[in-house]
């Protein structure tokens, strides 16, 4: 009897421990990893790197299966990241709001293809924050022919911002829509038709459709006092203190603070359709420009063509960096280069499998490839492309 008794309770306790178990990841090949195994290996990654705080949160089938988050949010006092702080999306701030784009064209309520000086009541120079950046662009006979659709694609032909070009004015350095050229200036003045066209400021239209529906209460374009006991302070190479992380005012290109975890509800709502329809999703996720430089940000003028970006198929859709050819199935993602915060996360539609990784750190870029691999079994992200080698990022520090 007692051995009975010993042999249930064994028992028991097994089944509960089994119990207790959370599922494991599902690489993109299909293979498995513990999340046990993931926390440790992440960690561990994430220190050797010095990386001073991160989130990372997986999707399985569309639902979030882990997240975790590692290293501390402030370091003057210590206190730990946590998988509710809010960090600085950065650039990831460009796809969300390419997707509340999609939302206001699936509406009827904005089009993509009408040439930006035909949704303006006025030319672009007769307003007060483009009067000085725009007064010589209006007279290029190209820019009638810039729509948004080529400025969410980065194919407009304007710079990075205006204040790069050495007069701080806006001009096409190619035929619009014929080539790459990564442009925030572009994004944000989509968010400037927009606010004419609405007369309501972005952050609140992307909070009414987006942020409280899908419950992301750490997320805002602007930074919100709410965030204040939880938030990320950023830090640089040598973990040295960067800056606060509170963003005014809401940029499209980039003001964005959110958690890992947040992201991962954006993109589970956006494979349930619901934020918008599938055949919305599928024109957003369409390329519009194909891309075979050898890096996003070229160190030159005159850069050789990769062979990275044709073997999977790279490319820009609406607001979303594609691969469109891959063993794992297409692919959507985007990246966040900030000061003080390194960020990617990358969707394959076909198994709703994504990655998404922030940091409050400099160094985090160093981290990015072992993690993917690993972890999700990514091994079809454009690596040089995407500048995250140790020599390219040596290469970058060594300019700054």
């Amino acid at each position: 009897m007692k051995s009975f008794l010993l042999m249930l309770t064994t028992s028991l306790l097994v089944i509960t421990s089994a119990a207790k178990e959370p599922p494991p990841i599902r690489r993109l090949d299909g293979t498995t990893i513990t999340t046990t195994e993931a926390e440790s290996y992440a960690r561990k990654t994430l220190e050797d790197a010095h990386v001073t705080g991160a989130q990372i949160v997986i999707l399985n089938k569309g639902r979030i299966i882990w997240s975790s988050a590692f290293g501390n949010r402030r370091l003057d006092p210590k206190l730990p990241m946590d998988r509710e702080t809010t960090t600085w999306a950065a650039s990831i701030t460009k796809s969300v709001f390419s997707t509340y784009v999609m939302l206001l064209v699936e509406r009827g309520e904005f089009d993509l293809d009408v040439p930006v000086v035909k949704q303006l009541a006025q030319p672009l120079n007769a307003y007060e924050v483009y009067r000085e950046t725009a007064s010589e662009i209006i007279n290029d006979p190209s820019w009638s022919s810039v729509t948004p659709r080529m400025l969410l694609a980065h194919a407009s032909g304007l710079a990075n911002f205006s204040w790069l070009e050495s007069d701080k004015k806006m001009r096409l350095h190619f035929k619009p829509g014929t080539q790459f050229r990564y442009s925030g200036e572009g994004i944000n003045l989509v968010q400037f038709i927009i606010e004419q066209q609405k007369h309501q400021l972005l952050d609140q239209l992307m909070q009414d459709a987006l942020f409280t529906p899908l419950k992301m209460t750490r997320t805002g374009i602007i930074y919100r006092q709410k965030f204040a006991d939880n938030v990320a302070d950023r830090y640089d190479l040598n973990e040295k203190f960067r800056s606060q992380t509170k963003r005014f005012p809401a940029r499209a290109a980039g003001s964005m603070t959110t958690s890992a975890e947040d992201l991962g509800r954006f993109v589970s709502a956006l494979f349930a359709g619901k934020i918008i329809k599938p055949g919305t999703q599928k024109a957003m996720l369409t390329p519009f420009i194909n891309l075979r430089m050898l890096h996003q940000f070229p160190s030159q003028a005159a850069e050789p063509e990769g062979q990275e970006g044709p073997s999977v198929g790279l490319a820009y859709g609406v607001g979303w960096g594609l691969l469109t050819k891959t063993k794992f199935g297409p692919a959507f993602f985007k990246e966040g280069h900030g000061d003080g915060a390194q960020n990617y996360m990358i969707c394959f539609p076909r198994s709703q499998t994504c990655m998404i990784i922030l940091s409050n750190s400099d160094n985090a870029e160093l981290a990015f490839r072992p993690l993917l691999e690993k972890i999700l079994g990514n091994t079809v992200t454009p690596w040089e492309w995407e500048g995250y080698t140790p020599e390219y990022i040596q290469r970058s520090r060594q300019t700054q």
